[in-house]
């Protein structure tokens, strides 16, 4: 039976290899500090975190994320080691975005398990507010034996604070590493979805710059409401009462300028339960249910399916790491068993050694494969699922070899969501999980050129990456200009040296960019300066309550900047604009997507750290760098690919330019 401790309650532990799981609902760093008798901290190498992941008997998650599994051997841990804290940390409190105190967030939980799952003693974490750092428990040694506590104790000035308060010298140092390690980990992070608002309701909402893969709150200074056409959709879908006045103007004629605006459905009763979603084929005896595309809940087919595809995401994240979780405690105990029939000087030599050996290998193997046929199972269950969810899925979640793109005919609504490509696990090659990415961005995009060796070992040198890259990121602006109504997002393409004019062939020849791609250094400094007064126009008209005072004309659509060949045509003066539309762009409409090699701007130094790990990185060919928000597993990215000899994009630009002049008119 469970023990659920409250602050201060200890549990005896009868087992010395544990997991430590933790389920925070928003993401949080999460760090193991071993302590003396006295609980003093003796150096950074007594701590594992996100930076330093493994100590002796500990081993840590490597990045934020709003479940963790912490693996301990207490029996790994030397003589000196009389405690080992559990702490928490919210990754953002010190980046200015995202929750800056637990008090905002969801009472964390935190439960002791053995290998096998069985719960021992579990915690939730309450009576938290301005704290954004808490040792959640301990693990003591007392007498000889080990026992868990409770403690919840809270620090407002955050990890430095806990450290300082264990006796660390070196605390503030640790600390920041600490988050400098959790602000890469955000960077390599897919976009968890965001909760749904109170009662489903549909309204539109105001978006926030985002730098982690989950929402959080606005930055301190950061402008007022944010104009519904750059505003981000609640998971409760886009709002459906038509065409909104631009830039938060009120529609009541009598009502003060800039003033609040309600944008929910004038017929539609928020209380009103969404309708119920298809069911399920009654299912053969002793069969598990057919699974049916669409039966996840939401207002909407469209909501049904991105809810779906995230819930299959997380399926397969923790079905994997249910399975590692087995392997790992299979080994350790093949080892110890051999560890002991070797420890034996009798059973060295003769039969009694080589059965001993035999039997611990039977029960590893026994041990995997059940793991293995578990793992079977729900790997059948999910291919099975994707089977019939892929070809349901509208041309915003879709493949480029999907059959809807023939019927595709330009939205009148904005989607949730567009596809960015796919995810997989090697624990099963065969099964796609489509990489969704909530809309309007509210990140950047990089597509790194300069990877030159792809998982299977082939080499492409870095001709061929610049080209592949640049295909990819005109596949992506292709999607983002076909999932937006018609005069919604406008593209434009910085290409200083032409190199990428080949790559850009689809969007110039159909006629959909806002103008050539920009040339020279000549071209890049006029795009950025045209891009970054458009910034701070919108910022000065919302932070002054005068959205209906632009200038005539102003263009209300998103734009997305394609940056090609940086840092080549750039000077300081246009990196430094570069930045500036990175951090403030998206919450007023503006977007950036470099294609770029990260190491050619080596020679800017750490000035252009915060650029790179402001925007989600993707790659041109199949990589393991995306990390999921539940368990942190590496997933292998694969960028979207439009099948050879296949005129679809050019055929759905097309579409897309015509319905731009139409619109026009």
């Amino acid at each position: 039976m469970t023990a659920e401790l409250v602050r201060g309650q200890n549990h005896p532990l009868s087992q010395s290899r544990l997991e430590i799981r933790i389920s925070a609902g928003t993401p949080v760093a999460a760090a193991a500090a071993l302590g003396d008798e006295n609980g003093r901290i003796h150096g950074t190498e007594w701590v594992a975190h996100p930076g330093a992941p493994v100590q002796p008997g500990l081993e840590v998650s490597r990045q934020a994320a709003a479940d963790h599994r912490l693996a301990v051997d207490l029996d790994a841990m030397t003589d000196a080691v009389h405690r080992v804290s559990v702490l928490l940390a919210l990754p953002a409190a010190n980046a200015g975005a995202g929750p800056a105190r637990f008090g905002s967030v969801a009472a964390p939980f935190v439960a002791v398990t053995g290998l096998d799952g069985t719960e021992v003693a579990s915690y939730t974490i309450t009576g938290l507010n301005l704290e954004s750092a808490v040792v959640a428990l301990e693990l003591y040694r007392r007498q000889g034996a080990w026992k868990v506590r409770a403690v919840g104790q809270g620090y407002a000035g955050g990890l430095a604070e806990l450290f300082a308060d264990q006796g660390l010298s070196e605390a503030a140092q640790l600390a920041a590493g600490i988050d400098e390690a959790v602000a890469k980990g955000l960077v390599r992070s897919v976009q968890a979805p965001p909760p749904r608002t109170p009662e489903g309701d549909r309204s539109r909402q105001a978006a926030a710059p985002a730098v982690g893969p989950d929402q959080g709150a606005a930055p301190q200074g950061a402008p007022g409401p944010v104009p519904p056409a750059y505003g981000g959709q609640p998971a409760g879908g886009q709002g459906q009462g038509g065409p909104q006045p631009p830039y938060g103007g009120a529609t009541d004629p009598h009502a003060p300028s800039g003033g609040p605006v309600d944008y929910s459905h004038p017929r539609r009763q928020t209380s009103a339960p969404p309708p119920p979603p298809p069911a399920a084929p009654p299912a053969h005896p002793g069969q598990p249910a057919r699974p049916v595309a669409g039966d996840a809940t939401g207002w909407s087919m469209e909501e049904r399916l991105y809810n779906q595809v995230w819930g299959m995401f997380e399926d397969l994240a923790r079905t994997a790491a249910a399975y590692r979780s087995a392997v790992d405690f299979a080994e350790s105990r093949m080892d110890k068993e051999l560890e002991q029939a070797l420890s034996d000087p009798r059973s060295r030599i003769g039969g009694q050694g080589d059965a001993a050996r035999e039997a611990a290998r039977a029960r590893y193997t026994q041990l995997v494969d059940q793991a293995r046929a578990s793992l079977d199972r729900d790997l059948d269950q999910l291919a099975a699922e994707s089977e019939v969810v892929e070809p349901a899925l509208p041309p915003a979640f879709a493949r480029w070899d999907n059959p809807c793109w023939h019927a595709y005919r330009v939205p009148m609504e904005i989607p949730m969501a567009l596809r960015l490509g796919d995810l997989r696990l090697p624990e099963a090659e065969s099964i796609r999980i489509p990489m969704l990415l909530r809309l309007p961005l509210e990140r950047g995009l990089w597509i790194d050129s300069g990877r030159t060796e792809s998982l299977d070992g082939s080499f492409t040198d870095s001709h061929d990456m610049r080209r592949l890259a640049m295909d990819t990121a005109v596949a992506h602006a292709a999607r983002l200009l076909a999932v937006y109504p018609a005069g919604e997002f406008t593209v434009h393409v910085v290409d200083p040296a032409g190199s990428g004019a080949q790559a850009l062939a689809p969007l110039t020849q159909t006629g959909v960019l806002a103008g050539p791609p920009a040339q020279g250094a000549a071209g890049v400094t006029e795009v950025l300066a045209r891009l970054t007064q458009r910034v701070d126009l919108v910022q000065m008209a919302l932070r002054g309550g005068a959205s209906d005072a632009l200038p005539p004309g102003f263009d209300t659509s998103q734009q997305l900047l394609i940056v090609n060949d940086f840092p080549h045509g750039f000077d300081d003066r246009a990196v430094n604009q570069l930045r500036y539309l990175v951090d403030e762009g998206p919450s007023v409409g503006v977007h950036l997507m470099m294609v770029a090699d990260r190491e050619e701007s080596a020679g800017y130094g750490p000035l252009l750290d915060p650029l790179w790990r402001s925007l989600l990185r993707l790659t041109a060919v199949p990589d393991d760098h995306l990390a999921d928000p539940w368990v942190g597993h590496a997933w292998t990215y694969e960028p979207p690919s439009v099948p050879p000899g296949s005129e679809v994009l050019r055929q759905v630009l097309t579409q897309v330019a015509e319905a731009r002049r139409t619109w026009n008119r």
